[in-house]
């Protein structure tokens, strides 16, 4: 257990007032958690880091938590999700990280079980700003003496802010790779396409991973901020009203990354045909140019005995002049209607 517990403690009327001497030793958690309920003012939270369900025994023994809630938190790969069950709320949340070096988003899992006077969090991955939300709680004990709801909501704002500047770094991103496309020469030509056409289908793989993440949130937030779900009181309602005003603003541009991603890769398709038939205006423009001395010479090269010029002595160098004004004409005709 030393290696999966991360945090354990106990918190009254909103203040840290300590938690088990050895944080992997949870011996003394059943005299904490039980001296908590019978105040009515205290909870225990602890942390966990992806445990193995031998290590994460005892925690889910000790809270009561539902075997179906901790065989999702165990195995991960959850979407987001609301599960109510008779005594604990089981929260999964899907933080995520933007790496600006590969220009990558990825997302790790978040799970909260919030009970009667407990708070268990479940943490799969990196992004997850349990740390930082932990500290910013513990230095402001209006919040934190609500209880278990305000370490959700806590983490849910963070989360979800966090979402909203992943958003825009992703908008960033897409205006380079927008500028890119609609240059002047935008796209390039050969294996210049290629890889302009993987970047637009490697950043819609980023933005799919983005709305995997944030899309599927909206509905739990939409509860939380509804009545009829236990361990939320009423006055809770109105702070996850605000993060999933938050949320529904995220999911509109992320679903507008997404659109402006399929109009640009429909563009760069665009582009890559106009220069495709440009390219075939000009093949054809000089196949004609060389078709036309091809012909006179072919006639003049069939040998027969009886032809027209053949005695004349100027006859090879009047073909020469007629074969290039009839090439310089189709030049000029073709260069006028930009076909060259």
């Amino acid at each position: 257990m030393r290696t999966v517990i991360v945090d354990c403690a106990v918190y009254r009327d909103g203040r840290r007032t300590g938690g088990p001497a050895d944080p992997a030793d949870l011996t003394d958690l059943p005299a904490a958690l039980a001296l908590c309920r019978a105040g009515g003012d205290a909870f225990v939270w602890i942390g966990v880091l992806e445990p193995t369900e031998d290590e994460f025994h005892l925690v889910s023994v000790e809270f009561g938590l539902h075997p179906l809630a901790v065989e999702d938190a165990l195995r991960a790969h959850q979407r987001p999700k609301l599960d109510v069950y008779d005594d604990s709320l089981f929260v999964v949340l899907k933080p995520v990280v933007y790496e600006p070096e590969g220009d990558t988003v990825s997302s790790g899992e978040l799970m909260l079980f919030i009970g009667d006077s407990f708070v268990v969090t479940v943490r799969h991955g990196e992004g997850a700003p349990l740390a930082a939300v932990r500290r910013r709680l513990e230095g402001d004990p209006e919040v934190l003496r609500h209880g278990p709801v305000a370490v959700l909501y806590a983490v849910s704002d963070a989360v979800v802010d966090h979402y909203i500047e992943v958003a825009g770094e992703l908008q960033v991103d897409l205006e380079e790779l927008e500028a890119e496309v609609f240059a002047p020469a935008g796209g390039g030509t050969g294996p210049a396409v290629r890889l302009t056409a993987a970047r637009i289908y490697g950043f819609k793989r980023q933005v799919l991973e983005f709305r995997r993440a944030a899309g599927p949130l909206a509905e739990p937030m939409d509860r939380l901020e509804s009545a009829g779900v236990p361990f939320v009181p009423e006055r809770a309602r109105f702070f996850f009203r605000d993060v999933a005003d938050h949320l529904t603003r995220v999911n509109e541009q992320v679903d507008g990354l997404d659109r402006l991603l399929s109009d640009i890769f429909a563009a760069h398709l665009a582009q890559q045909g106009v220069r495709q038939n440009d390219d075939m205006r000009k093949i054809s423009a000089w196949a004609a140019m060389a078709a036309v001395p091809t012909l006179v010479a072919g006639i003049y090269g069939m040998n027969f005995a009886h032809m027209p010029e053949l005695g004349w002595v100027g006859g090879y160098p009047a073909v020469l002049v007629l074969m290039a004004t009839a090439v310089y004409g189709l030049h000029r005709l073709f260069k006028r209607r930009g076909w060259m």
